[in-house]
């Protein structure tokens, strides 16, 4: 589920979105001592700057790359790929036509469609819809 965005040109790294959609987050949760956060991110996110801001946010790092995962997963037989949590979310996303290509030119309208689209892929994957 869609839990943080942020809404930048197209031609923007991903690394520099990373503290921003982070922040956005509604409800983040306080790392404690009992409960650590991990986060898990692609090759995409593998700079000492993204390592330093996601635990200074509190959450744990994990970035792997392809061929990290690729021996992990020959070496243990019950390995599960975590990367595609995204990728699926992604996916949800692009099932809505109005934010598959930006049409709008503000950014708040934009980002309405966007928390619109947020709030259906919750409330559907809730159960509430049948």
């Amino acid at each position: 589920m869609p839990i943080g965005l942020a809404v930048s040109a197209a031609n923007t790294h991903d690394k520099w979105l990373v503290a921003e959609t982070l922040r956005s987050m509604p409800l983040p949760s306080p790392p404690t001592q009992e409960v650590t956060q991990h986060l898990c991110m692609d090759k995409g996110y593998d700079y000492q700057d993204v390592r330093q801001t996601v635990a200074e946010l509190g959450y744990i790092p994990h970035i792997l790359s392809r061929g990290q995962e690729r021996t992990l997963r020959a070496k243990t037989p019950k390995y599960r790929a975590r990367r595609w949590v995204c990728e699926r979310t992604h996916s949800w996303m692009n099932r809505f036509r109005r934010i598959l290509i930006r049409w709008e030119k503000k950014v708040p309208n934009y980002e309405a469609m966007l928390q619109f689209a947020c709030a259906y892929i919750c409330y559907s994957a809730a159960g509430v819809l049948g």
